[in-house]
């Protein structure tokens, strides 16, 4: 933006400031917020917000549904649209009840700012997520080297992300007092006064049983942590890359240090250039979970596994997997379908009943 209009970056900074310690809103909620208000004051050239009429709404969502996206280059997502529009429409209806802001603005012009019915439906449709097979995996994984400290640092932390499906955000906090490898599988404990989990909420995670090899490269780095580069049980199970600077000046990798990654972008840097050395497409750490949710219908033989399956991802409920994880796409769906006998003999009624039972 071109220029700042100094009285909305003040009654900005206090919307945010609302928003974080009246509301408790997270950091990812604060930066939808930001960029709603980016935009819209880049259309508006950064009029006062107390100039605020209905046509700014009307003009400002035909101008959003025309706007690309900066990394894809694409037209925004109606899902991005949407939470755009429900940013302001938060934001102005906070705003129509500040000082010199009461009289100013009409607060029916805010409805405005309302999605079209369809562009709304768009905007909750459910979405068929790419996500990589187990097999594909694999094949990254078996191509990654293990020469060097950082080597084998990547290769545990792709490893760990199928065995755990943990959230990338919440995998980068972890420390070793987290993981507890004297248990059959081995057990992660999310605790969210030091880790970054979803809702803050304490999540339990094992290892899925997806073979001893896998296995071994989580077990056999943490091990080296311990015993080799002796490691605390507060330092990261995936520790920052330390960086020296050389005789010529130059900054060289110079090993890892006991401090963990301020954010998930190194960890998704990581996946990005290992899917490229195995020549498949990328995927970030996040498809790893869909990886998952579609695994448990295949190998999941009872809704207590079900259930279980469905913990290890954190969610309370296991139509929450099924939802967000478990779309089936339309060739597998036709597959299913195929193989469906009407032979009460081949059919488990009961079960049907019980994982209905476990969704309520």
């Amino acid at each position: 933006m071109s220029k700042l209009n100094p009285q909305n970056e003040r009654i900005k900074r206090d919307y945010l400031r609302f928003l974080k310690e009246a509301r408790g809103k997270s950091e990812a909620t604060l930066d939808t917020t930001r960029k709603a208000l980016s935009r819209f004051e880049v259309y508006t050239g950064a009029r006062d917000f107390k100039t605020f009429r209905r046509e700014q709404a009307i003009g400002f969502k035909d101008r959003l549904a025309e706007t690309n996206g900066l990394r894809t280059g694409e037209s925004l997502s109606h899902s991005t649209q949407a939470s755009t529009l429900a940013a302001l429409k938060e934001f102005f209806t906070w705003l129509a009840w500040q000082p010199g802001y009461k009289s100013r603005i009409h607060v029916p012009d805010i409805d405005y700012f309302s999605p079209s019915i369809k562009s709304s439906a768009k905007a909750k449709a459910t979405k068929l997520r790419d996500f990589p097979s187990l097999e594909q995996v694999r094949a990254v994984i078996a191509v990654m080297p293990s020469e060097t400290v950082i080597d084998r640092r990547n290769r545990a932390l792709v490893a760990f992300a199928i065995l755990t499906g943990i959230r990338d955000r919440a995998m980068v906090s972890l420390s070793l007092r987290h993981l507890d490898l004297t248990k059959s599988p081995p057990l992660v404990r999310q605790e969210p006064d030091r880790v970054e989990t979803k809702f803050s909420k304490t999540i339990i995670t094992y290892f899925v049983p997806l073979g001893d090899d896998l296995k071994d490269i989580v077990v056999r780095w943490i091990d080296e942590l311990r015993t080799a580069h002796l490691f605390a049980p507060n330092d990261p199970d995936f520790p920052r890359t330390k960086v020296r600077q050389g005789d010529d000046l130059s900054f060289r990798v110079a090993g890892i240090e006991p401090i963990h990654w301020s954010d998930a972008s190194p960890a998704r840097t990581i996946f990005r250039q290992a899917f490229a050395d195995a020549g498949i497409p990328y995927f970030p750490p996040h498809s790893f979970r869909h990886t998952l949710g579609h695994l448990m219908q295949t190998v999941c033989r009872t809704p207590e596994q079900m259930k279980a399956w469905s913990q290890n991802l954190g969610h309370e409920n296991i139509g929450t997997t099924l939802t967000s994880y478990g779309t089936i796409d339309p060739h597998r769906q036709g597959e299913v379908i195929g193989a469906i006998s009407l032979n009460p003999a081949e059919r488990d009624g009961d079960l049907i009943a019980k994982i209905r039972s476990l969704m309520q």
